[in-house]
């Protein structure tokens, strides 16, 4: 198998590194990523000027741009031959409820499903690596065993390794996606020169979810696995919305 490896945190973090190692077990692996931490991008595109290719190894590769552009470069041109997968990750914090929205990670995963191949988020549920390592055989097992798997189309898998040693982990959960509610989540200050700059990032956190979701799994001591679709249309919407009569003309008419 040919595996495409990116993610948000720069081509040369512990993460992306950990799981280019674990892949090379599995097949053949090209590392194509930011240059710089690029979290919380989204799923956005440079388009606004040129992007710049720098080789920092065999198979590896560092572009000036989003992870969305890595996957989209690396598949229309940069690197030779198609992937069978994209692996995004391993992020270095979590990419639980809310959060897919503004991941890069999981941006680089939707961008690989887009393009019509299987694609994988992985997240440590931590920015403290101490127990990253402990999980390179289980999520090599995980990995096997998912990357045999025939993918849904418009389907992506995001998955989250609990911040704990793995003898404390409770095995593998098939998750939904919660809700992360910010509180405080922009705070203003005054400059040296009296001018108010603002800060986003709420500390306080509350989440909402039932015990299927991805934020309860981790805390339990699971490695969560929530597949994620393509498709945002609310389909038990459609025949209300349409019951609205909505037109040109006005209400009624």
């Amino acid at each position: 198998m040919r595996f495409l490896v990116t993610n948000d945190d720069g081509y040369d973090s512990l993460g992306i590194r950990m799981i280019a190692d674990i892949l090379r077990e599995l097949g053949d692996v090209v590392v194509v990523a930011p240059e710089q931490e690029m979290s919380a991008t989204s799923h956005s595109l440079t388009l606004s000027r040129p992007l710049r290719v720098n080789r920092q190894g065999k198979g590896v590769y560092s572009i000036d741009g989003t992870p969305t552009d890595c996957v989209m470069l690396a598949v229309n041109g940069l690197v030779k031959g198609r992937p069978d997968y994209v692996i995004s990750g391993i992020n270095h914090g979590a990419n639980l409820g809310d959060d897919v929205t503004y991941s890069g990670t999981v941006a680089a995963a939707i961008e690989g499903t887009l393009l019509g191949i299987p694609s994988i988020a992985v997240s440590y549920t931590s920015r403290d690596p101490r127990f990253l390592a402990e999980w390179e055989s289980p999520l090599s097992n995980i990995l096997r065993q998912i990357t045999g798997r025939e993918m849904p189309g418009d389907t992506l898998l995001n998955v989250n390794l609990p911040a704990i040693p793995v003898e404390e982990s409770h095995g593998v959960k098939v998750t939904t996606l919660g809700k992360r509610i910010y509180q405080d989540a922009v705070s203003s200050n005054r400059d040296e020169m009296g001018r108010v700059y603002y800060w986003i990032g709420g500390q306080k956190i509350q989440w909402k979810g039932n015990n299927s979701s991805d934020f309860v799994a981790v805390k339990e001591g699971y490695v969560s696995i929530t597949p994620l679709h393509l498709d945002l249309t609310n389909y038990g919407m459609l025949e209300e919305l349409n019951g609205w009569g909505v037109s040109l003309h006005g209400e009624g008419n």
